[in-house]
């Protein structure tokens, strides 16, 4: 499972969107319920065929992590650079979406308020030009 990871060295502002949806343990469930949701998605699971999903809920924990706050190191590929692979296979818009609705589907099944799913939501977007390597 994939294990969100907050520097010791960080202490994650109590304003952050990480503390305020729960800190480690709801985005480790957060992530394991989101790949849930992705993997049933036809819209978007072909993208995951030969994927290590140990390996990506891992990332994908690490990355909610310094997204929302908890941390302030990120030792990740670039956005464009993850989505390569994705983009040459036809990931467009479209697929964007699919993700944005399982993630905030993910977070509302887990009882995060709209507000804070709102602002989750907004930071997802704003990778969107990197993620489609526009």
């Amino acid at each position: 499972m994939a294990q969100a990871q907050v520097d010791t060295q960080f202490t994650p502002s109590p304003e952050s969107l990480f503390v305020r949806i729960g800190g480690a343990d709801a985005v480790k469930t957060a992530t394991e319920k989101f790949y849930e949701r992705m993997l049933a998605d036809e819209r978007v699971n072909r993208f995951f065929a030969e994927t290590d999903m140990v390996k990506q809920k891992a990332h994908f924990g690490r990355f909610l992590t310094f997204a929302f706050g908890g941390t302030n190191k990120y030792n990740g590929r670039s956005m464009r650079e993850a989505h390569k692979k994705p983009v040459s296979q036809g990931m467009n818009e479209t697929h964007f979406d699919a993700v944005m609705e399982n993630l905030a589907a993910t977070l509302n099944d887990l009882g995060v308020p709209d507000d804070l799913i709102d602002e989750a939501a907004a930071i997802a977007l704003s990778t969107k030009k990197d993620v489609l390597n526009l």
